[in-house]
């Protein structure tokens, strides 16, 4: 096989896409550097206010002239299927390109991103034709029912850790219900995405109906969630962020919103469970994508019985990670996104050990011949339920572990953080795996794994400051519609 050439994918820096069409920015520049070297993989031109406000304009023109939202449901569906189809049929260009731009291996965009954007898009545009609304039951004098209808245009602000897939929980039921999109991705990963609107305008999708503007957050961002023509505003990212973008939703509507925000998830494994079973998958857990996930697993609370046989088992799982290139067809764990995320991981880290605790595992910068920002997976023990390191997200591959006598102690232990995206229990025990599902404070429980599935119909969303609503599953579709009532008078 020939060497993989990385400088072969360097996009152009003409990345906003509006009416159409690929649109040089005339806002701010960008250095956008390829996470696994530090070289730059290509400047980045954003949008300024009036682009913004052409993009803005031009998806609610599109919108009414192409009658998207009132076309033939299926018709709608055979198009976004159609859109699918050229994806996955695009896979040894987009590939690449999102493995040099991301923190996300060639391999596992091969495997599972694309397959996976291109299914998430399959399953929303089976809702088109599926819900419309239903009639109420009336006096015999009366007909009442209740139809749906589109937004108009949905604002979608996607983060930068998986930026096909995270764009397609977004976009997808969006267009689905006969919105059109203007989504603005992270300026750390911002090329891959305009990929697939090529692809939209190839697979018969009316021109303005998804428009991506390019720029960072406190500009861009918040211009495009305070835009009169925004009917609703979708966004995964920070807790922090989300509730300015919540604060400005309210001032300038109120517009609905779907936040899936900051995570610190529990993993517990119980006296009872699989250990080698369980130790795989607690380290896999935070080791995907090198723990810059949000539902990542970054807390173990383990059974004081068994502790010492499951850690041993997840110190040897990290040292077994071969850390490089998200080209290099041996990587197990690619880089950091940036190296000013690393210094914050590394801070964090830096500060729990003066503070007492035990790096089993890691502790610091990985040891990599590359120029790239590499994070050893990192295990800390001597860790106190208020200490930082297990109440902040550190959105990096550390792990935390504390100890517990009994099940009350681990639901405690579980929900004491302000977070509740996601929680596992590893247990043989049934009647125990049902009280963790109804005692855990989270918005999704995995019992003996960890981890989303292709399981589209499940939503997914947030518990305390995790977030509001949910991405996925016909909550997902239904977020992005708006109720009508009618009620004739016989």
């Amino acid at each position: 096989m020939p060497e993989f050439d990385a400088n072969r994918f360097r996009p152009d820096s003409a990345a906003n896409f509006i009416g159409g069409r690929k649109i040089e920015g005339r806002g701010r520049m960008f250095e956008v550097l390829r996470p696994s070297d530090g070289v730059l993989l290509a400047p980045l031109l954003a949008a300024d206010a009036a682009q913004l406000d052409e993009a803005v304009a031009d998806a609610a023109a599109a919108q009414k002239r192409s009658c998207w939202g009132t076309m033939e449901p299926r018709g709608r569906m055979r198009l976004l299927r159609r859109w699918a189809e050229l994806i996955e049929g695009d896979t040894d260009w987009l590939a690449p390109l999102e493995a040099v731009g991301s923190t996300r291996t060639l391999a596992e965009i091969r495997a599972w991103d694309i397959p996976y954007t291109a299914e998430c898009i399959r399953f929303f545009a089976e809702f088109a034709d599926k819900h419309g609304g239903e009639v109420g039951a009336t006096t015999p004098d009366k007909l009442g029912f209740t139809l749906t209808e589109p937004f108009g245009v949905v604002a979608a602000i996607a983060p930068w850790n998986l930026p096909l897939v995270m764009a397609a929980w977004k976009i997808a039921p969006a267009l689905a219900a006969g919105n059109a999109v203007v989504l603005k991705p992270s300026e750390l990963t911002p090329f891959s995405v305009v990929r697939l609107a090529e692809l939209a305008i190839e697979a018969g999708m009316p021109a303005g109906i998804f428009n991506i503007v390019q720029g960072g957050g406190a500009d861009i961002g918040d211009a495009l969630v305070r835009a009169d023509a925004i009917g609703k505003v979708s966004f995964t990212g920070s807790t922090r962020t989300g509730r300015a973008i919540m604060a400005a939703c309210a001032e300038t509507g109120p517009k609905p919103v779907t936040l899936e925000l900051g995570g610190k998830s529990p993993q517990i494994v119980f006296g009872d469970a699989d250990l080698d079973k369980a130790g795989a998958i607690v380290a896999k857990a935070i080791t995907l994508n090198a723990g810059q996930v949000c539902v990542a697993g970054s807390r173990l609370l383990v059974h004081e019985s068994v502790a010492e046989p499951v850690i041993d088992r997840i110190v040897r799982a990290f040292a077994a990670h071969r850390i490089g290139e998200t080209w290099n067809s041996d990587t197990t764990m690619g880089p950091i996104v940036s190296e000013r995320q690393l210094e914050t991981i590394d801070g964090m880290v830096s500060r729990a050990l003066a503070g007492g605790a035990e790096a089993l595992a890691g502790g610091g910068r990985a040891a990599s011949p590359q120029r790239g920002s590499y994070y050893a997976p990192t295990l800390l023990a001597g860790v106190a339920q208020n200490d930082e390191a297990v109440q902040g997200e550190i959105f990096g591959p550390v792990l935390t572990v504390q100890t517990f006598a009994d099940e009350k102690e681990a639901f405690a232990l579980a929900n004491g953080t302000r977070y509740g995206l996601a929680a596992g229990v590893h247990t043989s025990d049934v009647a125990r795996a049902l009280r963790a599902t109804r005692e855990l404070q989270a918005g999704t429980i995995w019992v003996n794994r960890y981890g989303r599935s292709d399981d589209f119909i499940l939503p997914t969303g947030g518990y305390k400051e995790s977030g509001i609503g949910k991405d996925l599953g016909r909550e997902a579709y239904l977020a992005n519609c708006k109720g009508k009532t009618a009620l004739i008078q016989f």
